[in-house]
């Protein structure tokens, strides 16, 4: 255990900065890409494919983050992603052709393992402040991307694309040395085993799959919202510029609801309440870009960002909250982060299509909303606590509100 008020601040100190890593390379490619089709010669859909690799890879590879706990521990599993992060930026920015898609496939799954790795280190290290901590890192994911957006392009401007996009290697090995006194302070045991029973055990949960549903489709409605919200916006008669800060206004309310929602949500037994608030404001947002596009787009776009921030800080939580120790909070982050980010990648390609077959945009978010629909549906029994599921804990009636109970070889403390 670390020892002291230092060592539990160096423990903070480590686990937000390695949030804050968590989309700088993945944000940081779009605001770029004239500049890097420019310089390699790459079609609008091959320099579409940088992102689309990362975020496929999201999906694909989250489930090497619990193979690695099981023989490493969460805390080493959090190191190792940072420093295959690094070199996957550096890669990317370094080479040519093929060293941009390798160097995108290798940070896309740093990314990965980190997205699964940090809910449970949030239930290994913090298991009596998992709604504080959950809103902490989100907002940090969130406000990650949003300063990575804003200063690409200047940064470009002074240095070239290929330095813009390698800083990020910087943030990442920053990260990688002030969480290493932890990764290495003794032999770790807390991430336990997440073998094929464990998933047998919890694929066979309602929960697990509700959750699933969840946590892809809060993802899709993000994703086809950070794709086309400009351009929808720009259709409608908006300025291009105009259209740039509706999206970066949306991506500032998803902050204050990160830092907020998880805190009050965490403390509740139900999470039901905030998932039907948060779907209802998302709803909200989509028909005002439907119906009034031009018409205070910014108060949709503060609507929408708060919908959307509660909602993606809600499926993390849940999924923190519903399983009994950290190596079962691993294995339920693995099977429903993956599935969720598989979706959201083919969510913009579909949206496009439609908005391709019918001409407008009406149709597109038309969809959307019966996705969050559908996601509201999810959500209503993923908030839902059901004592006996093996997915979730049984709550002990002593417990303070949004307490949990680990299992008898789960590691509730700080290791």
């Amino acid at each position: 255990m670390l020892m002291g008020n230092r060592g539990r601040l160096l423990l903070v100190v480590g686990f937000v900065l390695a949030a804050w890593n968590l989309r700088p390379a993945l944000a940081g490619v779009s605001p770029l890409l004239n500049e890097i089709m420019a310089d390699l010669s790459l079609s609008p859909a091959a320099g579409g494919a940088i992102t689309t690799v990362m975020v496929l890879c999201l999906g694909l590879l989250g489930p090497l983050a619990p193979a690695l706990s099981t023989r490493l521990g969460l805390d080493r599993t959090l190191l190792v992603g940072l420093l295959i992060l690094a070199v996957g930026v550096v890669v990317r920015s370094t080479g040519g052709l093929v060293g941009l898609y390798a160097g995108a496939a290798l940070a896309g799954t740093a990314i990965a393992i980190m997205n699964i790795a940090m809910p449970g280190l949030v239930k290994q290290h913090f298991p009596s402040q998992v709604g504080l901590l959950t809103g902490v890192y989100v907002s940090c994911l969130v406000a990650g991307a949003a300063v990575a957006s804003s200063v690409m392009v200047p940064l470009a401007g002074e240095y070239g694309w290929r330095t813009a996009a390698g800083s990020v290697a910087v943030l990442a090995l920053v990260a990688a040395l002030l969480w290493a006194p932890q990764a290495f302070r003794r032999p770790e045991g807390g991430g336990g085993r997440a073998g094929r029973g464990r998933y047998r055990t919890l694929l066979r949960s309602r929960t697990t799959w509700v959750v699933m549903s969840f946590m892809g489709l809060q993802s899709l409605t993000f994703y086809v919202v950070l794709a086309w919200l400009p351009t929808i916006f720009q259709d409608a008669g908006l300025p291009a510029d105009e259209a740039g800060y509706m999206l970066g206004l949306t991506n500032l309310a998803q902050i204050a609801a990160t830092l907020t929602v998880p805190i009050h949500a965490g403390r509740a037994r139900s999470q039901v309440p905030h998932v039907t608030a948060a779907a209802v404001l998302t709803m909200v947002g989509y028909v005002g870009v439907l119906l009034a596009p031009t018409t205070l787009p910014w108060l949709w776009m503060i609507v929408l960002g708060i919908g959307q921030g509660a909602s993606i800080a809600l499926a993390l939580l849940i999924i923190t909250l519903r399983a009994p120790d950290p190596a079962s909070v691993t294995a339920l982050s693995a099977v429903a982060q993956s599935s969720g980010y598989t979706l959201a990648a083919l969510g913009p390609v579909a949206f496009g299509l439609i908005h391709q077959a019918t001409g407008g945009w009406t149709v597109p978010l038309l969809v959307g909303l019966a996705a969050c629909a559908v996601q509201l549906g999810s959500g209503l029994f993923a908030g839902r606590p059901a004592p006996g599921d093996p997915a979730v804990p049984e709550v002990a009636g002593a417990a303070a509100p949004g307490a949990v109970t680990p299992s008898p070889g789960g590691s509730p403390g700080t290791g």
